[in-house]
Formats: structure tokens, C-alpha cells, sequence
């Protein structure tokens, strides 16, 4: 087994014996311990008492954080015409039609959110296998099948958030960077725990929220108290 380095073992002695903190402490401990040499993503990580194979158990939404993400995102947008010339008005990185659905079929994905006018859909259809695993697939449930295009690129580049239920039924994100005072992180920790219990779908049985973990890039994950994340 590898020996641990200073930084890692401190950061464990810091974490050792706590769990289900307020969310205050929780970004407090992981904040403090976000040491490398970058500027670290905060991630949270919900497990939820569903079943994403059920249609009425899927959990799906989007949440603008009022903070914003500190991450520069690249956005796709499929349009023609003026819509297209809306897409790159609001700052779209990538726009395009047939030629876009082309880069993407040759495995060239130089984005982070995709967006698409509704007209574009049979062309981006085409491209489920390839966009869907890496939760990329324009979805009218979270405002990227729209013909907005302008507010959409907007959002994305200001700060939204996408989640979706895995297969195990885990929905997570990058709630922030480590560089972020502790306040604006709180401030983002439970608008997205809060959009998570506002997408509560019909068929959820029993417990909802199950977990909700807290961890930076290169740190260690500590558990926030369920019962005390929620403020709505």
C-alpha cells in the first residue's frame, strides 16, 4: 500500500470521526482541506431512494446557482439562420447544423453544454449514443431544446447547473471552486440540494434523500446531515 503523503494525511486527520455535518461545516472542513495546486472544484454527490430505470422515478432538472459554477463552459449550439446568429450574440462557442452533427460523429466534442432549436432535433437525434452517455443531449425538461437560444447560452455561461439520475440513482455537480468565500459556497451547496428535493418525481417510495456527501477535487468526502440540508 502506498505511504501517504503530508498534505493527504493531514487532510484525513482532519476529516477522521466527522459526519453528518451542518452544511456550514461541511464546506468549512472541505474548503480548508482543498490544498493543491490548482484551484479545486467542490463537488456534492446526492444518493437518492430511486430507480432511473422507472419513467417515474427519474430525477432531472437544472439549477442556476446564485454564485455561479467559477468554471468557464463551452457551449454548443445546433441552429440555423438568425438562430444561429443569436447563439453566438449571446456567446455560444460552437454553432452550426449538419456540419456540427459531423465533428461530433468523428468523436471531436469540444464542449460542455449543447443546446438546439427545436427544428435541429432530428439532426442532434442522430446523435444519442454519442451525447447521451456524457449527459450532453438537448432536453426541453432542462431549457436546451428551445428556441431562446440566446437566454440558454446565457444560463449556461452564467452559472447552471444540469443533474441527472445515474443508474444508481446518484445525481451530482461542481458546485463551485475552492477560491470561493464560504458563504457564496453555502449559498450554492443548498440551492442545488434544494433543486434536487424540488425534482422529487412521482414514484419515489420511502426515503428520498438517502446521502449527501461533500468533497473537493483531490480531497477527501464528508457527509452532510439530510435532514438539515433542505431550506424549502
Amino acid at each position: 500500500m502506498a505511504k501517504l503523503g503530508k498534505r493527504a494525511r493531514a487532510a484525513r486527520e482532519a476529516f477522521a470521526g466527522k459526519e453528518n455535518l451542518s452544511v456550514e461545516e461541511a464546506v468549512a472542513l472541505v474548503k480548508a482541506n482543498a490544498k493543491a495546486k490548482f484551484d479545486e472544484t467542490i463537488e456534492i454527490a446526492v444518493n437518492l431512494g430511486v430507480d432511473p430505470r422507472h419513467a417515474d422515478q427519474m430525477v432531472r432538472g437544472v439549477i442556476g446557482l446564485p454564485n455561479g459554477t467559477g468554471k468557464d463552459v463551452r457551449v454548443a449550439v445546433f441552429a440555423r439562420g438568425a438562430k444561429a446568429d443569436e447563439a453566438k450574440e449571446a456567446g455560444a462557442d460552437i454553432v452550426g447544423a449538419e456540419d456540427l452533427m459531423e465533428t461530433v460523429q468523428n468523436g471531436t466534442i469540444d464542449f460542455d453544454r449543447c443546446i438546439a432549436t427545436p427544428d435541429m432535433m432530428p439532426i442532434v437525434g442522430r446523435l444519442g449514443k454519442v451525447l447521451g452517455p456524457r449527459n450532453l443531449m438537448p432536453n426541453p425538461k432542462v431549457g436546451t431544446v428551445t428556441m431562446d437560444v440566446a437566454q440558454a447560452v446565457k444560463g449556461a455561461k452564467g452559472g447552471e447547473v444540469q443533474f441527472k439520475a445515474e443508474k444508481a440513482g446518484v445525481v451530482h455537480a461542481g458546485v463551485g471552486k475552492a477560491s470561493f468565500d464560504e458563504a457564496k459556497l453555502v449559498e450554492n451547496v443548498r440551492a442545488f440540494i434544494n433543486a434536487v428535493a424540488k425534482a422529487k418525481p412521482s414514484g419515489a417510495k420511502g426515503a428520498y434523500m438517502k446521502k449527501i456527501s461533500l468533497t473537493s477535487t483531490m480531497g477527501p468526502g464528508v457527509t452532510i446531515d439530510v435532514a438539515t440540508a433542505a431550506t424549502e
